[in-house]
């Protein structure tokens, strides 16, 4: 697990600061691998947003809530919440950007499968009742390389390219239109 290390005056509210943040994420691992809906859902923030790793988005913590007891007693009973924290970033006092990675473990598995790592961003908040999540993106880690400008896929797109704008007039290529 890597983190921030402050330093300067606010060194010592920002390691203890890290110290709940990094205790929150073991926590969303654990509740999750308890099958804990409750626990899970109680360490959101009321308004929070839960991007899924396929696109869906789930808002509040009683949605999510809601959402993984049913995961918890279905199709992901008995699963385990495996991960690390790679970094918290602090946008003020009282906002932080985190990055952890993530992968579901089946019971019947004794290793993690790669293609079912996860990036979670999330994005923690300081409340009364101390950090919570606001909002959470989890997306699947699957690296693409960004091909060279030179490389074939490059050549064959910009081919393309010039094939489209010579079939069409500039009046019929309109960039605002999905």
């Amino acid at each position: 697990m890597r983190s921030i290390t402050p330093t300067g005056s606010t060194a010592s509210t920002r390691t203890g600061d890290t110290a709940q943040i990094e205790r929150l994420f073991i926590d969303f691992l654990a509740a999750w691998t308890a099958g804990d809906a409750e626990s899970f859902g109680a360490l959101f923030t009321d308004d929070s947003d839960y991007v899924s790793y396929d696109g869906t988005i789930a808002r509040g913590r009683r949605e999510h809530q809601h959402n993984h007891d049913k995961l918890f007693r279905g199709v992901l009973a008995g699963s385990a919440l495996v991960g690390d924290l790679e970094s918290v970033r602090y946008l003020t006092p009282d906002v932080a950007i985190v990055y952890g990675t993530a992968s579901v473990l089946m019971p019947w598995r004794s290793r993690l499968p790669k293609r079912r790592l996860s990036r979670q961003t999330i994005v923690v908040v300081r409340t009364e009742a101390g950090w919570k999540i606001s909002a959470i993106h989890n997306g699947r880690v699957r690296p693409v390389t960004v091909p060279e400008p030179d490389a074939f896929p490059s050549k064959m797109s910009q081919l393309m390219a010039r094939i489209a704008h010579r079939v069409k007039t500039p009046a019929t290529i309109d960039p605002t239109v999905h």
